[in-house]
């Protein structure tokens, strides 16, 4: 979402880094381009003026023009004032309450059924919370059935009162059936309208009043830009949020309104959605997201979902037959399970400081892998474990198990060994880092990666044989003449 106002980023610093000192005219220049980026970006026109005067204060402060680098001081300045702009720090939920009430609202088509289970499953995943989902919204088709399909797919009771439109007491009544059950939280799933009305509005300050939530959060869609905002400071006038879940972050909006609706409403944003699976519901986090918008990365985030797939135990196994040369085809669909889980590779590059940048030069096609997946199938169990022993005749059987090309299935074997063997020399040399050892078995993943089988990625690189050196033809010696006889 902020691949566009990242490379505009990355213009101003280089601009200014590459200065041996700043004067009041190339910071005013820089800043202008910063604040003509904000506003393409759908950042609101106040945040942006009041953001960027700030950072022109610092930057022609004494602390900066004097000093060694003024230009990465700069940078500092810009992520600083970026952190503060998205909230300083992550916002918890309060859940200090016997079955406590968290009541999202929004408007019609933010995602809030959705928001729900995604919220419910971080609430129990990560926290060992029980949860409850309440289905509050009356009136919209098979709304209902929507929440009690989800709740069913991912294990969680929900509440629902067919024939009642009297949503505050829907929620009350979920509240008791929650303190009865034993459980510790109630999500209130409530209705949407295409625009704000008064109705809405009342009914849910009714929610409010009798069902007392103690959190109160708006789902609104990033991709809404301006809209989003002024929606947010609706509904915080009206109701008193307590926080911001942002969806469809993931999305090609030129994300303005995550930068806006802190300053906006003062409200910090909770959490933030990134995708359409049930797990892809993260805190957030405004230094990272800082971070992760000036193109420097966000490793923190990178380990901790590295941590959540590999513990300890497995991370050294999996090092150790790297090390050894022993690492099969079974290991390398373990991996790919793996990474898919945390995002997908695409996703992985955004979190490497500078590499997110090559996103669009490497183009990988991360839907093409189900054919590694078709190759590696064909294969017995033998051959996964043993890829050495794949000659030529297991070869052509394997492809036409796979329904596809034996040179398909040879550049798969020969990139998977070049890869084996370059991790091998990474593991004795000392460059494979401890517990990350699981990264460099995936497709793409560094240099030992095998982003250049056909179809694979629409402009990854592919192995070619090493062509023979030309002959270098020798110099030619000047021709003797011979002497005539007279």
């Amino acid at each position: 979402m902020f691949e566009r106002l990242t490379n505009r980023f990355q213009d101003v610093f280089r601009n200014l880094t590459g200065r041996g000192r700043l004067t009041e005219a190339n910071v005013s220049d820089a800043m202008e381009a910063v604040r003509r980026a904000l506003l393409e970006a759908d950042v609101n026109y106040h945040v942006a003026k009041e953001f960027v005067a700030k950072v022109r204060q610092e930057c022609m402060g004494e602390k900066v023009l004097r000093s060694v680098t003024p230009g990465q001081q700069a940078v500092k300045v810009v992520n600083d004032q970026l952190v503060a702009l998205l909230g300083g720090a992550n916002a918890p939920l309060d859940l200090d309450a016997k079955a406590a009430l968290i009541m999202l609202v929004g408007l019609h088509g933010s995602g809030k059924t959705t928001t729900a289970a995604k919220l419910a499953l971080h609430l129990r995943d990560k926290l060992g919370r029980k949860v409850l989902l309440a289905a509050c919204d009356v009136y919209r088709p098979a709304a209902i059935d929507q929440l009690e399909s989800l709740g069913r797919d991912l294990g969680f009771p929900v509440h629902a009162e067919r024939e009642s439109t009297d949503v505050a007491q829907i929620a009350v009544n979920a509240r008791n059936a929650a303190l009865a059950a034993g459980l510790d939280i109630v999500i209130l799933d409530t209705a949407g309208r295409l625009q704000i009305d008064e109705t809405l509005v009342q009914e849910l300050v009714d929610v409010k009043k009798r069902a007392q939530p103690r959190e109160i959060l708006l789902v609104a869609d990033a991709a809404l830009g301006q809209e989003a905002v002024s929606v947010a400071d609706h509904f915080n006038k009206a109701l008193g949020l307590t926080g911001i879940i942002l969806t469809k972050l993931d999305g090609d909006a030129r994300g303005g309104a995550a930068l806006s609706m802190r300053q906006v409403t003062g409200q910090p944003i909770k959490f933030v959605g990134i995708g359409e699976r049930p797990v892809d519901l993260e805190p957030f986090h405004p230094d990272r997201m800082a971070s992760r918008i000036l193109g420097m990365g966000d490793v923190i985030s990178l380990v901790e979902k590295a941590s959540e797939q590999y513990d300890q135990d497995e991370a050294e196994a999996l090092e150790e037959k790297l090390r050894e040369s022993t690492f099969d085809f079974n290991d390398f669909m373990d991996q790919m399970s793996r990474i898919r889980k945390m995002g997908g590779f695409m996703s992985l590059l955004d979190m490497l400081p500078g590499v997110g940048q090559l996103k669009d030069k490497v183009n990988i096609d991360e839907k093409q892998f189900n054919r590694i997946e078709g190759i590696i199938h064909s294969m017995t169990p033998r051959e996964r474990e043993n890829p050495d022993s794949i000659d030529v005749s297991r070869r052509r059987r394997i492809a036409k198990g796979c329904g596809l090309e034996v040179n398909e299935v040879n550049q798969l074997i020969k990139q998977f060994q070049m890869m084996r063997q370059m991790m091998s020399r990474m593991g004795k040399g000392g460059g494979m880092p401890p517990g990350m050892a699981g990264m460099g078995g995936m497709p793409g993943a560094g240099a030992g990666g095998m982003p250049g089988m056909p179809g694979y990625g629409k402009s990854a690189p592919h192995f070619t044989k090493a062509r023979p050196k030309p002959r270098v033809k020798p110099p030619k010696q000047p021709r003797k003449h011979k002497k005539r006889r007279r």
